[in-house]
């Protein structure tokens, strides 16, 4: 078997798929159960991102995130227009060439920079435009984003998270501040612009559709964990594998756009953001992976693993940690593994994410970068992912 390419391994949790439950918590690493758990339709609810705790009563809509049955559906259907493929491609294409070069030519004046800086405001900028939050600086909206992340840890599989009192006050302040300020300078403003000229962007349609201010908020935070958070870290780590292995930087920098979005696929399933999704069983749910069988009883959490599915050989096939780009998957089994998702949360942003990603990478070879401090690995709980930081490199010269 070929050694792991894997960079993002957290201590402590074996690599090896496997099922296993206990005091109503079932952890489940096989690709084949958890695809089952994630397009069981009607039988689990949305339980990551804490959603279980974001108080629902003042909301006129749930958040696309956190909601299940005909609404989500529905929500989905109507926001699907923004990151279909096409629509990426022919809208945002330039948007993104335009933020990579003016942010790469900056960089590269300076001599370089810290990686995760710069993947920041060039995410923050490329979603802002798809979400309709374009009127403050992106400077501002990436620091306020960056300081609402800034919570204690906890543990979803636990009561109350595992959070003791003092933790979860701090989570309050760490948390309620800056979204107060993300309403005031970032939020509130697109919807006062939106309703005086409606676009064609997320604001506009939540308010057409009779959002409050208060569920475009929620949703713009949501967005932000998504687009913004999510995009910054795996244009890290992809960086981070092309700058450390010269026969993928090369094949990569000569490949044409299907053959990058390949190898990208195949990094975010070797290096998932979103390591864990969990579920809340509803109604009995039967699952297997062709081996054997197991019952999920209602009010079971279910925590999926997606770094041990993406692993698991009988989908992805042998050698599953090394890095090929041109492996050939089992039937159904999608090339970025469970990444994005699976079923009726699989997320809508994949086109988006993976050609952003390409643009600014490519723009960055180009510059000719240096690997000047490999970053360290650290822990994000919100998205059950990794971070990157004290990545810097050198540009030009």
């Amino acid at each position: 078997m070929a050694e792991s390419k894997r960079r993002a391994v957290r201590p402590g949790e074996p690599e090896v798929p496997s099922v296993g439950g206990a005091d109503g918590v079932w952890r489940i690493g096989s690709y084949e159960a958890a695809r089952q758990v994630l397009q069981a339709r009607g039988h689990t609810t949305q339980a990551g991102f804490t959603s279980e705790f974001v108080p629902k009563g003042r909301l006129k809509h749930h958040p696309i995130l956190f909601s299940d049955g005909a609404a989500h559906d529905e929500q989905r259907r109507k926001v699907g227009r923004f990151f279909a493929p096409r629509v990426v491609a022919q809208r945002y294409g330039p948007l993104m060439e335009d933020s990579a070069e003016r942010l790469v030519a900056g960089a590269a004046a300076a001599g370089g920079g810290l990686v995760e800086e710069l993947a920041l405001l060039y995410s923050v900028d490329v979603t802002r435009q798809v979400v309709g939050l374009t009127d403050s600086p992106v400077e501002g909206l990436a620091g306020r984003l960056v300081r609402f992340f800034n919570q204690p840890p906890f543990d979803i599989t636990k009561p109350d998270l595992g959070r003791t009192r003092r933790q979860w006050a701090a989570a309050a302040v760490n948390g309620l501040g800056p979204v107060a300020r993300f309403y005031l300078a970032d939020v509130r403003p697109a919807i006062r612009a939106r309703r005086r000229r409606p676009a064609d962007d997320v604001v506009s349609h939540l308010i057409e559709e009779g959002y409050t201010d208060v569920d475009i908020l929620v949703e713009c935070v949501t967005y932000a964990t998504a687009g913004m958070v999510t995009t910054r870290e795996f244009i890290a780590m992809a960086l981070w594998h092309l700058l450390t292995d010269d026969g993928l930087r090369s094949a990569y920098a000569a490949a044409d756009a299907p053959a990058r979005a390949a190898v990208l696929e195949e990094l975010i399933r070797l290096e998932p953001v979103v390591g864990h999704l969990y579920r809340r069983v509803r109604e009995p749910l039967t699952v297997d992976d062709g081996e054997r069988r197991w019952r999920l009883e209602p009010g079971d959490l279910v925590d999926l693993n997606v770094r041990q599915a993406n692993v698991d050989a009988r989908a992805v096939g042998a050698d599953p940690g090394s890095l090929d780009p041109g492996r050939c998957p089992a039937r159904g089994v999608h090339a970025a593994g469970l990444a994005f998702g699976d079923g009726a949360h699989r997320c809508p942003g994949q086109p988006l994410a993976l050609m952003e990603t390409d643009v600014l990478l490519t723009r960055l070879l180009a510059a000719r970068p240096r690997l000047l401090s490999e970053p360290r690995v650290e822990w994000d709980d919100l998205v059950a992912g990794y971070c990157l930081r004290g990545f810097r490199i050198g540009l030009g010269g």
